[in-house]
């Protein structure tokens, strides 16, 4: 079987992308550019497809690029910090409809997407697959959209379809004005780390773990929307104490010298489905 992964050169595309060469399984990676692949020096066969915007490319193309896959893990899509309400989120949904579609014609059988926990309605705090839709930024609403719309298509087609919502991801490749590298970044030069109250509870979980789990998904037969979480309640506060102790610096942690985002849920935390648990 081959797998189309696209997004191999993100922070979780990358994960996502040793994971299914350690299985065993043959893989067509879609990327703008190759040098950004990890270094895999071991597993199934990789096959590197060069294309200078994945969302850009036209149907016939596209068919070019998913012909002869049995599956495609679409993880590509543009996500920078902060940048939660940039238009470029409309050309990612666009796009990953112009993905499916071309999947649909060359007779593709499963299609994972990769979602996130901001397409849920915030206030809900304990998320569980059920939990109303309700995202409160542009990222958020563009990837509900794209997971209601392949829903609803991909079932005419009869196509196997599985969304795998990510929560609060960290670890090997994160962006580094992210919380979890910034804490890092202060600590290991002897600086300190000015942070809100701390009182958020999230659900945090380590990139590989999530690509884990998002494997588990794409070579199984699971279909809807998956909660790719650790299922565990933990405040900003405790995880950044966890890191500052690898350290032995909780001396440096300036908890309450920056303000609280308003906008900040104060709680979001996963509720793993039996099948992914």
């Amino acid at each position: 079987m081959t797998i189309t992964l696209t997004g191999a050169t993100g922070f979780v595309g990358r994960q996502i992308l040793r994971t299914l060469l350690e299985r065993g399984c043959s893989v067509r990676v879609l990327v703008r550019d190759p040098s950004r692949l990890p270094d895999i020096r071991a597993g199934g066969a990789l096959e590197v497809v060069q294309t200078p915007d994945l969302f850009a490319e036209v149907t016939g193309r596209l068919e070019e690029l998913l012909e002869g896959s049995e599956t495609v893990v679409h993880a590509a899509w543009y996500l920078e910090p902060g940048a939660y309400m940039s238009p470029l989120n409309v050309a990612c949904l666009t796009g990953t409809l112009n993905v499916a579609s071309a999947f649909a014609s060359v007779g593709g059988k499963r299609f994972v997407g990769i979602g996130t926990c901001a397409e849920y309605d915030p206030s809900a705090g304990l998320m569980t697959t059920d939990t109303p839709l309700a995202p409160n930024s542009l990222y958020g609403a563009c990837k509900a959209s794209a997971f209601q719309v392949l829903r609803s298509f991909l079932s005419t087609q009869d196509i196997s379809f599985a969304w795998c919502r990510a929560f609060y991801l960290y670890g090997e490749g994160e962006d580094e004005r992210r919380l979890v590298p910034y804490i890092r970044r202060q600590l290991g030069t002897g600086k300190e780390v000015l942070l809100s109250r701390g009182d958020q509870v999230r659900d945090f979980l380590d990139v590989k773990d999530a690509a884990g789990m998002i494997t588990d998904v794409a070579l199984g037969q699971q279909q809807g929307a998956v909660n790719i979480c650790s299922g565990e309640a933990v405040t900003v506060r405790q995880l950044a104490e966890r890191i500052a102790d690898e350290y032995g610096r909780r001396d440096l942690l300036r908890f309450g010298a920056r303000p609280q985002n308003v906008f900040d849920p104060p709680r979001v935390v996963g509720v793993r489905d039996r099948a992914s648990a």
